[in-house]
């Protein structure tokens, strides 16, 4: 299993949709940014701000990211993980 390091904080959690097929979201206000090792796996997508992650019960999680965008895919690509 391939991880990338980031440092992030939780900036919104997906939790479905409702009846009428509106997206459920619950903002989160984490101050700190934290260092994980996040498995390739997990992530959905990357944009500028933040980092699409799986969670679990079918929910995702956006991430926002510390380190910018260029540096991200640096290390993907540095590890072989761009296409």
């Amino acid at each position: 299993m391939k991880f990338i390091e980031l440092n992030v904080r939780t900036a919104i959690i997906a939790h479905g949709f409702n009846a009428e097929n509106v997206e459920i979201e619950e903002a989160v206000n984490e101050t700190g940014y934290t260092r994980k090792l996040i498995a390739i796996s997990r992530i959905q997508s990357v944009s500028e701000k933040y980092v699409l992650v799986n969670s679990i019960a079918g929910r995702q999680m956006y991430w926002e990211y510390e380190e910018t965008m260029a540096e991200v895919v640096d290390r993907l690509r540095l590890a072989g993980l761009l296409v």
